[in-house]
């Protein structure tokens, strides 16, 4: 599959909307991300343009993700990147979306504290094979211990 894949770098720029559909859960979020550049002649950081994403997340990242990211919040998003034109309102724009396969926030900005999410889907395990009845290893010992010790005895 030739994907592309891209890791963005950014802030939450909407609310993330959480939706159960056919194929599992979804959620889906606008995200910023402005290009920052050190100014040497102003000797300060300056603010470039800012691109935005429609980033989806699905199944359980999407569960995660609707329970554990805020407005504002600074992520880095690593996902599959999808361009697409669509015409609205009688013009042809384009659409940048992410389909996220990791999402986490950037700690480089601040800090978190994980929490590992309980399992929602429990697969039935299977049931430990019976020990047999009878070790062979445990019944070759117990002959070799009942059987007499021979002795080697060299005569001169």
């Amino acid at each position: 599959m030739n994907d592309t894949t891209v890791t963005l770098v950014g802030n939450v720029a909407t609310a993330v909307e959480y939706r159960d559909t056919a194929t599992g859960g979804v959620a889906r979020f606008r995200f910023a991300v402005t290009t920052r550049r050190w100014d040497r002649e102003k000797e300060l950081w300056s603010d470039g343009p800012t691109s935005f994403y429609t980033v989806s997340a699905w199944r359980s990242l999407g569960a995660n993700l609707a329970a554990s990211v805020s407005v504002g919040e600074p992520l880095v998003v690593h996902g599959r990147l999808r361009v697409r034109e669509d015409e609205r309102d009688g013009q042809r724009k384009t659409f940048v979306d992410v389909a996220a396969l990791a999402v986490g926030h950037d700690l480089s900005r601040g800090t978190a504290a994980f929490r590992r999410a309980a399992r929602t889907e429990q697969k039935p395990r299977p049931e430990p094979a019976a020990a047999p009845e009878r070790d062979p290893w445990a019944v070759a010992a117990a002959e070799a211990a009942a059987e007499p010790a021979t002795r080697l005895v060299t005569v001169p």
